[in-house]
């Protein structure tokens, strides 16, 4: 149960304070009859971590909000392995914004143009430029965390807990089909402020997972975002639409 993983995860040291991100031996102490107790940081005398009383909601609201101490709670103290699926379904959504674009772009109104197979054919098409863009943002970010400072990830270990942190903090692109629902003459503007958004949670996670300061991890971002780019100008320039 509880204590058990409490237990695993102690043992491995995974455990960090939200506040100062040292390692810390427990987040609380069971006393049994339902008392538990928060553990103090050795460090920063401050509760290791105060989310583990707050409901989830509160917690999404300063995740939302880039909190630091939200992230390290999320990836140092809890056990989510959804970054995966997250993933997955971040680039379907980027996949059905860009594939309804298309179809909405088309002037061609023949309906022997409109075959089921090919409407398909486009999806999967956009769900593979989808996912070649966003290798390239990754690629482009480890690239330039690996020259800057290559002690940051030695082992790989350290590149997939930034790859899952990387994979969370994408999770802005949910609300892509939201905006796409909903249109109005404002969605050019609602899918920049959701690409900002998770720029700038990229950013929090980068931050968060190594430790750094500010200027590094939008550095990375920015190089990522530019290999990105440049494998869409080389799309277009294949004639292909994206």
């Amino acid at each position: 149960g509880r204590g058990v993983l409490s237990r695993a995860m102690a043992a491995l040291g995974a455990y960090r304070c939200i506040e100062c991100n040292r390692e810390a031996a427990e987040l609380y102490r069971d006393y049994q009859r339902g008392v538990l107790r928060i553990s103090i940081c050795k460090s920063c005398q401050k509760p290791v971590d105060k989310y583990i009383e707050y409901d989830p909601v509160i917690i999404l609201i300063n995740a939302v909000l880039c909190k630091a101490q939200a992230y390290r709670h999320i990836l140092f103290n809890t056990k989510i392995n959804i970054h995966g699926k997250l993933g997955i379904f971040c680039l379907l959504c980027e996949a059905y914004l860009r594939w309804l674009q298309l179809q909405g772009s088309s002037q061609n109104t023949d309906p022997d143009d409109l075959i089921r197979y090919a409407k398909e054919w486009d999806f999967y098409r956009m769900f593979g430029i989808a996912s070649l863009e966003q290798t390239s943002f990754l690629l482009g970010i480890f690239l330039t965390l690996w020259w800057m400072r290559p002690e940051m990830l030695k082992t790989k270990s350290d590149f997939i807990l930034l790859l899952k942190a990387l994979l969370l903090s994408s999770y802005g692109k949910l609300l892509l089909i939201p905006a796409v629902i909903w249109e109005h003459d404002y969605t050019p503007l609602c899918l920049a402020f959701i690409k900002v958004f998770v720029l700038i949670s990229n950013s929090q996670a980068i931050r968060v997972t190594l430790n750094l300061n500010r200027m590094l991890p939008w550095l990375a971002v920015i190089f990522g975002l530019t290999l990105e780019n440049g494998v869409v100008c080389l799309f277009q320039k294949m004639g292909w639409d994206v």
